[in-house]
């Protein structure tokens, strides 16, 4: 099973990821902030990833990982 992991506070919810997810199992969360003062991504679904890692490819940050 693929686990995706997110590092939230580095995150800047710019959303690429979420548009780049062909499962649509990645939002950007509403109810949390980072120390940055962004709302990061967060998964939804994790049964559900198929490890395509299309994520992890088009953060710019680097912060998502993505383990088969």
């Amino acid at each position: 099973m693929a686990k995706v992991t997110f590092l939230t506070d580095v995150c800047k919810g710019c959303g690429l990821c979420v548009t780049a997810c062909p499962k649509k199992i990645i939002r950007i969360a509403t109810e949390k902030l980072n120390k940055k003062g962004h709302s990061p991504a967060e998964i939804t679904d994790q049964e559900k990833c198929i490890a395509c890692a299309f994520c992890a490819t088009m953060c710019p940050d680097c912060v998502i990982t993505v383990e088969k």
